[in-house]
């Protein structure tokens, strides 16, 4: 039994139809991202302490929960996003092993401490915050996108911080950071070593990027082959089929 608040939802997570998620479209519904960035980043199968920053309602940590049986830690600032996943791991059974923290992802370290996990993960806000007059009027949605409460140098410092060396940080952002991303990762000692594009259709430019590093990591960055999101049909691609549901 779940309850459920206002225009709440409980939908199915996508592949893994064992798992439901606690999703509003007024307040946080997760997006393409989230599924890539949880499939694309580096994770320890048997055991293990990631940690997902600015989780939202926990989808990303509900997605690892498949991928790995180690420990999974997902910090939120938004109390009504932070209550969601909440829910959604109570009713998935999956108290045991995902922890939520409603907080600051600045408080951490201290809080945390410093080099305690193997793995980092984070969607981010992608956007520098605009003029008061041309942000969301929507608070979650606007914090969810918008460098409110955090920029992307606090998001990589504090992955630094957090992350053990030989661990691994890895991210979802927009093209348009990628030199931000590489050099605020270097500044704080993370190696880049994997980095994927990902197009909306063959011919267009990369709306998105994956980029995983390595703290104290040697140099070699590898660009994997892109993705395509959609075909000339506007359906999505057999590879994304596959991300998304599992279909071969």
């Amino acid at each position: 039994m779940v309850h459920l608040h206002g225009d709440e939802r409980l939908d199915y997570l996508l592949a893994e139809e064992e798992l439901r998620i606690i999703q509003s479209p007024s307040v946080f519904s997760f997006s393409l991202d989230a599924v890539l960035l949880a499939r694309f980043a580096y994770m320890p199968i048997q055991k293990g302490n990631i940690i997902d920053l600015c989780t939202g309602n926990g989808v990303i940590p509900l997605f690892l929960s498949k991928r790995t049986k180690g420990r999974i830690t997902g910090v939120e600032i938004q109390e009504r996003l932070y209550d969601m996943a909440i829910r959604s791991i109570e009713y998935n059974n999956l108290q045991d092993r995902i922890h939520m923290i409603h907080g600051d992802i600045k408080d951490m370290p201290a809080k945390l401490g410093y080099g305690k996990f193997d793995v980092v993960t984070c969607n981010p806000p992608y956007f520098i915050t605009p003029n008061k007059d041309e942000i969301n009027l929507n608070e979650h949605l606007a914090i969810a996108r918008h460098e409110i409460y955090c920029t992307l140098e606090d998001v990589i410092l504090v992955s630094s911080q957090l992350v053990r060396p030989g661990g691994k940080v890895a991210l979802v952002h927009r093209p348009g950071r990628l030199l931000d991303i590489v050099s605020l990762m270097r500044k704080c000692k993370i190696e880049p070593k994997r980095l994927q594009f990902v197009y909306p259709k063959q011919g267009k430019e990369a709306n998105t990027i994956l980029i995983e590093g390595i703290k104290t990591g040697q140099p070699d960055l590898k660009i994997l082959p892109p993705l395509i999101v959609y075909n000339e049909n506007n359906e999505y691609t057999k590879e994304l089929r596959k991300i998304l549901y599992g279909e071969e």
